[in-house]
């Protein structure tokens, strides 16, 4: 039987850390704010808003929240973070993700400065990632690397897989992950034999966004699985990409969900806050 990652203690482990560091920040006179900005009524967001809001409350961090009609047109959005980039007591500025459709999102995490930019999106962040230059790391990622590390996994040599190749989570995955020393394969919806590449994997990190879709005949007897997918099932339960219930007994450490990869990701976004304090 595997081991379960805990990715509610961890989380809450590196938050409590996080928030000793910002109580020794404020007495040195210094605070690291974050403006979150929320455009439209999405449901799924407006938790993750509130979410953030709770983490930064927890940490001492404060939190200032633009919650703007869906009808906001991409000048006036495009304005108040330019207005934020100007503002020295805001650390962080981070939109969230999707925007409604009549607003250029790329256009709006370019618009961002990238010193401010704490979700880890801007090109040159990611620029800065790709040759090893300090900059942002995207937080879900990041977060996968602290599970990892936290669980006593060596990343130092081992086969890692990642299945996915999205800006957000698949590619600065791999990057992190050879940044560690592990020797890396991305693959993803065009990979021939995909089973039997991830088969080779000591760890295999599934990013692919379609439920259960990793069974048993993906997965190496003693492999670490991460599992970053989360979707809601008709019966209102929620699952990953990792059919859980026929991986987890041949593997050695495996990601549940809820509670593996998904508090991991706002726990990354506070020491992304508090980094720009350091």
């Amino acid at each position: 039987m595997a081991e379960l990652i805990d990715g509610k203690r961890i989380s809450k482990e590196i938050k409590d850390e996080l928030k000793a560091e910002a109580e020794k920040f404020k007495a040195e006179g210094k605070e690291a704010t974050l403006a979150v900005i929320l455009v439209g009524d999405d449901p799924a967001s407006a938790v993750y808003v509130n979410n953030k809001k709770k983490a930064c409350e927890y940490i001492g961090i404060k939190s200032l929240s633009y919650e703007l009609p869906k009808e906001t047109t991409e000048e006036e959005l495009l304005g108040l973070i330019e207005k934020l980039n100007k503002d020295d007591s805001v650390n962080g500025i981070l939109v969230q993700l999707p925007v409604p459709d009549h607003i250029d999102e790329n256009k709006i995490i370019r618009s961002i400065s990238p010193l401010k930019d704490v979700d880890g999106f801007h090109p040159l962040n990611v620029g800065a990632l790709l040759i090893g230059e300090k900059g942002y790391v995207s937080c879900t990622p990041a977060g996968v690397i602290q599970l990892l590390k936290r669980s006593n996994v060596d990343i130092e040599g081992k086969e890692c897989v990642v299945v996915g190749r999205s800006n957000i989570v698949g590619k600065p995955m791999g990057v992190l992950l050879l940044r560690e020393n592990g020797t890396v394969t991305i693959a993803h919806s065009r990979t021939k034999d995909l089973k039997s590449i991830c088969k080779r994997a000591d760890i295999l990190v599934v990013a692919v966004g379609k439920p259960k879709m990793i069974n048993a005949d993906y997965v190496k007897e003693g492999a670490v699985v991460i599992d970053v997918g989360i979707h809601r099932m008709d019966n209102g339960k929620l699952c990953g990409d990792v059919d859980f219930d026929s991986v987890e007994p041949i593997v050695s450490k495996i990601t549940p969900v809820p509670g593996g990869v998904g508090p991991m990701t706002i726990a990354m976004l506070m020491d992304n806050c508090i980094s720009s304090l350091r």
